[in-house]
This record gives C-alpha cells, sequence and structure tokens, in this order.
C-alpha cells in the first residue's frame, strides 16, 4: 500500500514527541520577554510530563503565565520540526508522582553519563510540569517531511478521511 503525505499537526507532532528525547519549552518572562530551554519530558499521548528545578526561570515564569510554546524536531531535515501551543499547570504534587518509569527507562544513559541517581534526580527536579497542547501548528521547508507520512487504513479510506482526490490513489 502507498503512504500518502497528510499534514495532519497533531498525528504528526504525536509522532515526532514519540521520537525526540529533548523539546524545546519557551515561557514568557514577567516583563514580556521570551525564555526558551531545551528540556526532557514524557508524553503519555496527551501531555507532557516535565520535572524541574523549583526555584527556576520556567517555573517562575509559569506562575505568572501559564502559556507556552513548544518546539521539537530536526531543522537539519528541512525543518522537519513541530510546533505546538499548550497549557502548563504546576501540580502540588511532587515529581516523584508524575515521573514515570518509562522516563527513566528513556533518559537511563544521559543519567548514567552525568552520575545523577533516580533519588538525585528526583530530589533536584522536584517540580513536575503539566503541559497540554490546545494548538498544533503545522510546520516545515520546502519539501513535506517524512513525519508527514501516513498509510491510511482502510477504515480511513471509505470513510472519506482523505480528501476526495487522495482516496482515488487508493482505488
Amino acid at each position: 500500500m502507498r503512504r500518502v503525505l497528510v499534514l495532519d499537526p497533531a498525528a504528526r507532532i504525536g509522532r515526532l514527541l514519540r521520537a525526540e528525547p529533548v523539546v524545546w519549552l519557551s515561557t514568557v518572562r514577567a516583563d514580556g520577554r521570551p525564555h526558551l530551554v531545551p528540556v526532557w519530558f514524557s508524553w503519555d499521548g496527551e501531555r507532557l510530563v516535565v520535572a524541574s528545578k523549583p526555584d527556576a526561570v520556567k517555573v517562575r515564569n509559569l506562575r505568572v503565565n501559564p502559556q507556552v510554546m513548544v518546539a521539537l524536531g530536526e531543522a537539519e531535515d528541512d525543518f522537519d520540526v513541530g510546533l505546538f501551543e499548550a497549557e502548563a499547570v504546576l501540580p502540588d504534587a511532587p515529581s516523584a508522582a508524575l515521573i514515570s518509569e518509562a522516563h527513566f527507562e528513556k533518559y537511563a544513559h544521559q543519567l548514567a553519563e552525568i552520575g545523577v541517581s533516580r533519588e538525585e534526580y528526583l530530589a533536584t527536579y522536584s517540580q513536575p510540569i503539566v503541559i497540554t497542547p490546545t494548538r498544533f501548528l503545522p510546520w516545515h521547508g520546502r519539501t513535506t517531511p517524512a513525519s508527514a507520512a501516513v498509510t491510511p487504513t482502510l477504515a480511513q479510506r471509505v470513510s472519506g478521511w482523505l480528501p476526495r482526490p487522495m482516496r482515488r490513489a487508493f482505488a
């Protein structure tokens, strides 16, 4: 079956979130200046969970303005990146209550490289940030990126999921 290029920003960014090790989190300072930092994260299909130092600039910014922007992907591959707007929440629970085992499996190599144990990580990055996307933004360079390629199922084709000209390609 042929793959069809469909620019569905939510699905495309979901694929990027499952593959990328780091996202760039942008918050806004009280004086309106942007603040941009790379962060480790966990993605459960609906939200990102980030562990932060409680006194970090991003946390101070989020206490004033919970609106964020997140970017991820490889700019070298004709800007195959994902962007989305989101709302962040600073739960009262410690990171240990929200950071999954999968998070530690994902970053096991990096934690070992810097000599930080799970307990040290959770003590240092004790403030969780829960980020829920509110708007996925399409973004790419001149070509349609590989992350936009999908293979529609028969049910999707029959139900009219694809635009009419694309449906003919699978007839």
